[in-house]
C-alpha cells in the first residue's frame, strides 16, 4: 500500500504549511500529493506550484469538480501539468452535489449523473489519445455542440499540443454504489470519500473482479497524539460539515454514505442539528466511533495496529490528511 499526502483545499487563504508537508513527504518517500476544490480555490494553481517545487512526487485532484469546467477544458489543464511535472500528473474528477453544481456553477445538476460522468471521461480520454478529432453525439456533453442555440457551424478538433501521456491516470470520486461500479469499468481508479477498513462489505458488491492495476485510493485525517478523543475532534467538525451542510436535506449523498455504512439515525440527527444551525452540537453529534474507524488517530502503537486493518483490503493507495510533518514520518515509517 502507498502513502499519499491529501492536501484538501484552502478556506480563508493559502496554507503556508502546504508547500512544506509537500516537500516533506517527497522526501519521505510519499508516492503522490493531492490537491482538492470546492467554492473557493481551485484545484489545479495550487498542484501546479507544487510541481514547480519537488521532482518526484505524483501529483493528483481530489477531486477537480467536473461542473467547473468542459471536459475538454479539463483535459487541456491535466495534459499541461502532466508536461510540466514531466508525467506525473493523475486526473481525480468529482461531480460534486445539486446545491453546489446549480447554487456555485449556476448549471443543472445532471438528471442522469452516471451518463453524464460517463460522457465526461470519454470526451477527456479522446483527447489524450489523440488519434482523431473530439465527437461524442453526448446527452451532456456533445462535441461538437449540436443544441438550438448553437450556430451549426462548430467542427470537430484535435487538441493543438499532444499530450505527453495517452494513459494518463483518471480516478473518480464516486459514493453510490451504482457510481462505484461503473468507476471500474470506466476509470484508472476510485477515490472514495469515506473508506472503513471494518465495513469493506458496503463496497463489496460495486468492487467485485477489479482488474489489474486499478486503484483504491480513501483519504483519511491522521493525527499521532495521546488523547484519541481530542485528536478525532477535525475528524468530527469535517464529518459535521459534509454530513450536514454539503447537500439539501432530502438529497446529501455524503449522509447517505453514511447511512448506507451503518449510521443511518446519526446522520439523520448530523442533519438536522446542522440545518437548524446548531453547528456545533451537529459536529458533537458524530459518533466517535464513525470518525475513528474512517481515520488514523492516537499513539504510534495504536496507529499501527490500525494501518494493518487497512493493509488487508484493496486499498492501494492512502491518502493522509495529516496536519504535522511527525505524523507523516511515523506513518511513512510504520508503512516502510
Amino acid at each position: 500500500m502507498r502513502l499519499g499526502l491529501a492536501l484538501g483545499y484552502w478556506g480563508r487563504g493559502p496554507d503556508p504549511r502546504h508547500l512544506e508537508l509537500a516537500r516533506e513527504a517527497e522526501r519521505l518517500g510519499y508516492d503522490s500529493v493531492w490537491t482538492a476544490e470546492s467554492w473557493g480555490s481551485d484545484v489545479f494553481t495550487p498542484l501546479t506550484w507544487i510541481a514547480a517545487h519537488t521532482s518526484r512526487i505524483r501529483l493528483g485532484t481530489a477531486v477537480a469538480q467536473m461542473a467547473a469546467r468542459s471536459p475538454t477544458t479539463t483535459a487541456m489543464h491535466a495534459l499541461t501539468l502532466d508536461h510540466l511535472s514531466g508525467g506525473r500528473m493523475m486526473l481525480g474528477l468529482g461531480l460534486s452535489g445539486p446545491q453546489v453544481v446549480e447554487g456555485w456553477y449556476g448549471r443543472p445538476f445532471p438528471k442522469s449523473p452516471l451518463t453524464a460522468t460517463r460522457e465526461y471521461v470519454d470526451v477527456i480520454r479522446q483527447v489524450l489519445r489523440r488519434e482523431a478529432p473530439v465527437e461524442l453525439d453526448g446527452r451532456f456533453h456533445a462535441h461538437p455542440y449540436r443544441g438550438g442555440d448553437g450556430t451549426g457551424i462548430g467542427k470537430p478538433l484535435k487538441p493543438i499540443t499532444h499530450p505527453l501521456r495517452a494513459d494518463l491516470p483518471i480516478l473518480l470520486g464516486a459514493e453510490g454504489p451504482k457510481n462505484i461500479a461503473q468507476t471500474t469499468q470506466i476509470a484508472d481508479g476510485w477515490l472514495p470519500l469515506y473508506w472503513s477498513p471494518m465495513r469493506t462489505d458496503a463496497y463489496e458488491a460495486s468492487l467485485t473482479g477489479l482488474r489489474e492495476g486499478f486503484l483504491v485510493a480513501p483519504m483519511a485525517r491522521a493525527k499521532v497524539c495521546d488523547d484519541v478523543s481530542e485528536g478525532l475532534l477535525p475528524v468530527k467538525a469535517m464529518l459535521g460539515f459534509y454530513i450536514g451542510g454539503m447537500g439539501h436535506a432530502s438529497r446529501n449523498f455524503h449522509a447517505d454514505l453514511m447511512a448506507r455504512m451503518g449510521y443511518a439515525e446519526e446522520a439523520r440527527r448530523i442533519q438536522e442539528l446542522f440545518l437548524a444551525g446548531r453547528r456545533e452540537e451537529a459536529v458533537l453529534a458524530v459518533p466517535d466511533a464513525f470518525a475513528d474507524e474512517i481515520s488514523l488517530v492516537g499513539p504510534r502503537e495504536r496507529i499501527a495496529e490500525r494501518l494493518e486493518l487497512w493493509r488487508k483490503g484493496p486499498v492501494t493507495d492512502l491518502l493522509v490528511l495529516a496536519p504535522d510533518p511527525h505524523t507523516l514520518r511515523v506513518l511513512a515509517e510504520l508503512n516502510a
